[in-house]
């Protein structure tokens, strides 16, 4: 089976997770698992208005597409959709939304996992919590277990 064609799309509107799950399972053939993987933004316990995404236009759909291009290789899908959200996101709003698709549900988690793992801690994004008041508390970094998630995908192949 060649690798699945990778769907990315960076965007700042809203999307449907069900019905983007339907798009990537229109021809069922094959396809014995589906595993998604939806981001939402945390209220940070009432604290937080909005968090606000940045990003380079281009250079963030090209990195993203050849990290999902490497992801489709690297496990046996039959498809995948990565999608992105930038711009002011207000809590409980979506994110990020990783599908994959695949006949064995392994894949499908794999995939998905190390998707979200790199988008967490790779991916050319710059966020920034804007504070319920008026504030903001600056540019929000990588945490130590995210880079360590990540790593682990270095060392462990398919």
């Amino acid at each position: 089976m060649s690798p699945a064609e990778p769907l990315v799309r960076i965007q700042g509107e809203d999307f449907d997770a069900a019905a983007e799950i339907a798009r990537l399972t229109e021809d069922r053939r094959g396809i014995g698992a589906v595993v998604t993987f939806s981001g939402l933004c945390r209220d940070e316990a009432g604290t937080l208005a909005a968090l606000e995404i940045e990003h380079y236009p281009g250079m963030a759909e090209a990195e993203i597409g050849r990290i999902a291009g490497e992801t489709a290789t690297r496990w046996s899908l039959a498809g995948l959709t990565v999608i992105h959200r930038f711009g002011f996101i207000k809590p409980g709003e979506n994110i990020v939304l990783v599908v994959a698709a695949s006949a064995h549900r392994q894949d499908a988690f794999e995939a998905a996992s190390f998707l979200m793992d790199y988008l967490k801690n790779a991916a050319p994004f710059w966020k920034k919590q804007h504070l319920v008041g008026g504030g903001d508390s600056g540019w929000v970094e990588a945490k130590a277990k995210d880079r360590e998630a990540l790593e682990r995908w270095q060392k462990k192949t398919k």
